[in-house]
């Protein structure tokens, strides 16, 4: 891997900062607290969950900055190189007092120990800046709070801040004007760099190409995306990681393309825009988008990161795999493209060759005659990671299956397809006696274990029942099925 380079720059509550003499493993909160001296910026719990040290991230897209409320503790300082970081020291200006979202918070008593209420602020402060003339409700501001926890459990003082917030002066500063005034976007475009950022063990290719020709050279790098898995690594099994090769600035796989029969999510792509798409087409994962961790973790972390991790409860892959989705591998000019459940072969072991990659994602988008769903099931409806997920699909011909896709994550050491049900079910009447025969072949395609989440019986009994629902819903009311190319809401079946 290149060593040596320039050092990241990024603008940091104003001023441009050189971070030189950092690792490429540093993390921005460390950089905030330990070499800035920005200690309103709180560790909590250096994984991503807390959200204590929230800061607000704003990149160039277009003629306009794009801002997202991220996690600093699990946030390499070499991914901000060319972007611009607000703590929540940077909000409140010297001669125009507290910004709106500050204010709200004190005349509303938002705050009690007030350890978490720099990230409150921050998530406020961004949701602030996404809303403009709009005003904010309770849904949104709940979305908006996602990855924020209140250990004194007093959320309702906070929401209610978040609800006035709008209703303060517009401050002289980081109104949403200011947020993308045009030498904030000169400035930040100044920044940009034509060649790789190179530091000791960190490069950070700019094209596809160069991408895959450092990889191919340098197989025993690490692809590091969002970092909310790799961060961890860092902060809480304190590994030493191999040199990393980042993705997060090749621009030809930072793009979703939505064409007639599929949908190409590049490997660059964040959660929160493939979720955006992939809801659009398929209004059945809105569960899935809203409950995959938090907004900042969304903001952060990339769909394909989490398909190439191949974790047995990744949410994504089930419902993913029942669509048909199929992943795009390069090594270097080669591309090949496999069935996405064919990517993993055991637990943490992927059909891959050194050198090669997952480039995108294609997703088949919408067909006639195809019902589907997605199910999460897990002991909280935020930030909790499954017992058990699936991703059901059923396509129907004349009252016959033609064909099923079924898949389960946490059933497993990787999310699978239920082979011995999809063969009970093909061909045979779209019946509840078809149902259940092909629920009790379940036991033929997984032994799953027990562990702190939920029992080996448990699950078991979960995913048949997960079954069940899918053919109740599709003999119900006011459920969702697909038309043609194009999902409607529709008072009827899932099916017909």
């Amino acid at each position: 891997m290149a060593v040596g380079g320039s050092w990241p720059r990024f603008v940091l509550d104003g001023e441009l900062v050189e971070a030189n003499d950092i690792t490429a493993t540093t993390t921005l909160l460390n950089f905030l607290r330990e070499r800035q001296e920005l200690t309103g910026t709180k560790e909590g719990c250096a994984e991503g969950d807390c959200g204590a040290c929230t800061v607000a991230v704003g990149e160039l897209e277009g003629e306009r900055l794009r801002w997202s409320a991220v996690n600093s503790c699990i946030r390499f300082v070499p991914t901000l190189d060319g972007k611009e970081v607000v703590t929540v020291q940077g909000l409140a200006g010297h001669d125009s007092g507290l910004h709106p979202v500050q204010q709200a918070l004190v005349d509303h008593h938002g705050s009690q120990c007030g350890f978490c209420t720099p990230g409150f602020v921050m998530s406020l402060f961004t949701h602030y800046l996404e809303l403009g003339d709009e005003t904010p409700t309770r849904d949104g501001l709940l979305a908006a709070l996602s990855g924020n926890l209140c250990r004194c459990t007093g959320y309702r003082p906070i929401i209610d801040a978040g609800l006035a917030m709008m209703n303060y002066p517009a401050p002289n500063r980081w109104n949403v004007e200011d947020a993308h005034a045009p030498e904030r976007v000169a400035r930040l475009r100044a920044l940009q760099r034509s060649d790789s950022l190179t530091v000791p063990d960190y490069t950070a290719p700019r094209s596809l190409a160069e991408f895959a020709s450092a990889y191919a050279a340098y197989p025993d790098s690490l692809i590091l995306a969002g970092g909310t898995d790799i961060g961890l690594w860092v902060t809480k099994q304190l590994r030493t990681l191999p040199p990393l090769l980042y993705i997060g600035d090749v621009v030809e796989l930072n793009t979703v393309m939505r064409m007639q029969e599929e949908m190409l999510i590049g490997a660059a792509v964040r959660l929160e825009d493939a979720f955006e798409q992939l809801v659009t087409a398929y209004p059945q994962l809105q569960e899935l988008a809203v409950r995959f961790g938090s907004r900042p973790i969304r903001n952060s972390g990339t769909l394909c990161g989490n398909i190439a991790n191949g974790s047995p409860i990744g949410d994504a892959i089930p419902a993913l795999i029942a669509l048909g989705t199929t992943v795009r591998l390069r090594r270097d000019t080669s591309v090949r493209e496999i069935p996405l459940e064919d990517l993993y072969q055991g637990y943490q072991k992927r059909n891959l060759v050194p050198g090669e990659f997952v480039e995108a994602l294609s997703v088949p988008m919408p067909k006639p005659d195809t019902g589907f769903a997605f199910y999460k099931i897990a002991k909280r409806t935020d930030q909790d990671i499954s017992a058990v997920c699936a991703g059901i699909a059923v396509t129907l011909n004349e009252g016959l299956v033609e064909q099923a896709r079924i898949a389960f994550g946490g059933m497993a050491a990787t999310p699978r397809r239920a082979i011995n049900v999809e063969q009970a079910l093909t061909g045979k009447r779209w019946s509840e006696q078809s149902l259940e025969a092909a629920a009790r072949r379940l036991a033929e395609d997984f032994t799953p274990l027990s562990d702190m989440r939920a029992s080996a019986a448990y699950r078991s009994t979960v995913a048949a029942n997960l079954l069940r629902r899918f053919w109740y819903e599709s003999q119900g009311d006011c459920v969702t099925r697909i038309d043609a190319a194009k999902p409607v809401q529709v008072n009827g079946p899932i099916l017909q």
